[in-house]
C-alpha cells in the first residue's frame, strides 16, 4: 500500500469511496434514508476536488487504485475518512488515520478534533479519541446522529 497526498485527477475516485462507503459501509448503523441523505447523489459535487485540495488529504492507493482517503483541516479538524467497505480490516484505515496524525504533530495542533459517525467513532477510540457529545444533526432533511470527538496531542 502507498500513502500520497491528494491530487485533482483523484476527484472522481475519493468520490467514489466515499459514496461506496456512506451508502454501503455504514448500512449497520443508519437507515436507508439517512445514508441517502449523507451521500445523496452519486454525482460528484462541484466543490469537492477544491475542498480536498484545501486540506491535508492522504490517499492510499493498492496495486494502482485508490481504496482510501482521510482529509484534515490546518485547524486539526478530521473533516473526511473513508476507505472501500471491502477493505476493512487491511489496516488501510490505520495506515492513513497514523500518518495524518503524525502531520498534525509536525505542525505542532495541540488538539485534533471531528463529528464522527458511529463507524468512525469506534475507530477513533482505539486511537485515544473522547466523545466530547452525542449530537444529531440534519443532512438534506433527515436527522443524522454522530459524536464530537477530540484527541488532545500535547
Amino acid at each position: 500500500m502507498k500513502l500520497r497526498r491528494f491530487c485533482d485527477r483523484d476527484a472522481k475516485a475519493t468520490y467514489d469511496i466515499f459514496f461506496t462507503s456512506v451508502r454501503k459501509g455504514t448500512a449497520e448503523h443508519y437507515s436507508l434514508r439517512q445514508r441517502e441523505a449523507w451521500a445523496g447523489s452519486s454525482v460528484q459535487p462541484e466543490n469537492w476536488c477544491r475542498r480536498l485540495g484545501s486540506q491535508h488529504t492522504l490517499v492510499a492507493e493498492m496495486e494502482g487504485r485508490i481504496v482510501g482517503f482521510m482529509s484534515l483541516k490546518e485547524s486539526g479538524f478530521l473533516d473526511l475518512a473513508f476507505v472501500f467497505p471491502n477493505t476493512m480490516g487491511t489496516r488501510v484505515s490505520d495506515r492513513l488515520y497514523e500518518a495524518l496524525e503524525e502531520w498534525a504533530r509536525e505542525q505542532k495542533l495541540e488538539k485534533l478534533t471531528t463529528n464522527a459517525s458511529h463507524l468512525a467513532r469506534s475507530f477513533l477510540a482505539r486511537y485515544g479519541w473522547e466523545v466530547v457529545k452525542a449530537q444529531t444533526v440534519m443532512s438534506n432533511g433527515r436527522e443524522i446522529e454522530n459524536f464530537q470527538m477530540e484527541k488532545l496531542l500535547t
